[in-house]
């Protein structure tokens, strides 16, 4: 059997690295040859968790089709958000749990998308269905996976079935799930030390929304004003970005972990939308989005209907 390389979004997240070790680690079991690997670098909060279990970080690839002919994603669909040469490999499987846009094989393939708030949350189900035990390691990162996105519980976008599997996964692991979360989640709040084109990339996800072609980025933060306080170059490094890619928009989301609100800083032609989005009025390009914490379910279905009607 050829390699097959397992791998999440560019600009990977904790669920993105940490649910490639996982399926790959069940892949294996299961006589796959596999890898996991990264699209990019890993961040504070991923790299607490992989330390914490003892977890080396997946090996970075550029260009996947010069290592393998099939590849499976995960925690992502989007070509856009995938590797640059994704269409010169073959897609043989697919887990997530994001809309599903701009994606197309032309061979049948396994597809596992469900509405849950994390992709690790998915792959404790295919454990469980293919009767293999899941590792003290594995179990780690899968817990740190669904406390990332769901912001340890307080995500609109945790589910029941996310919040049973963290319990489930947090025995297996050996560790208690509020006093690890917390501490992993403030690993990656701390922003202070970051450069602007660090927090730019920490977690940025390309769409296309009406025709408009959107960036939006989120950083989590204990305190907003790490970020805010330095608005002027990170206006500067958006404008950048705009005008070398392109964009109708670039939405730069800083997420309070313990308020549970976020600011959003906006530049681009259809910075609009995001006013109309959430009736408020960008000041200095900049605006509290009360209550928003999901970029999935809270910014990336609000903004997409909004701009459609533009």
């Amino acid at each position: 059997m050829e390699k097959t390389l397992i791998f999440g979004h560019k600009n990977p997240d904790t669920d993105t690295i940490c649910s490639a070790i996982a399926y790959a680690a069940l892949k294996k079991e299961l006589g796959w040859d596999v890898e996991a690997i990264r699209l990019g670098e890993v961040g504070s909060e991923t790299q607490y968790a992989l330390d914490h279990f003892g977890v080396e970080v997946p090996r970075l690839v550029e260009n996947v089709a010069a290592e393998a002919k099939q590849v499976i994603l995960v925690d992502h669909n989007e070509r856009q958000q995938s590797a640059s040469d994704i269409d010169q490999v073959r897609v043989v499987e697919v887990i997530d749990h994001h809309r599903i846009a701009n994606f197309e094989t032309a061979h049948p393939l396994y597809y596992r998308a469900e509405p849950v708030g994390c992709t690790a949350t998915i792959l404790k189900k295919l454990y469980k269905e293919n009767g293999v035990e899941i590792s003290k390691p594995v179990a780690g990162l899968m817990l740190s996976a669904i406390v990332s996105d769901s912001l340890l519980f307080k995500s609109p976008t945790c589910t029941e079935e996310d919040v049973a599997a963290a319990k489930e996964l947090a025995e297996i692991a050996g560790v208690d799930t509020d006093s690890y979360g917390l501490s992993m989640l403030k690993a990656g709040a701390d922003l202070s030390d970051k450069s602007i084109d660090t927090l730019l990339n920490l977690d940025a996800k390309e769409f296309s929304m009406g025709g408009k072609k959107v960036i939006i980025a989120q950083v989590n933060a204990v305190d907003t004003n790490d970020v805010l306080s330095r608005q002027a170059e990170l206006e500067a490094a958006l404008q950048s970005i705009i005008d070398e890619k392109g964009l109708d928009l670039f939405l730069f989301v800083v997420t309070d972990i313990l308020n549970s609100d976020s600011v959003g800083v906006a530049l681009g032609s259809a910075a609009g939308a995001v006013e109309q989005a959430y009736n408020v009025k960008l000041d200095d390009n900049k605006a509290l989005l009360k209550g928003v914490v999901s970029r999935k379910s809270q910014i990336v279905p609000v903004l997409t209907e909004t701009i459609a009607k533009l």
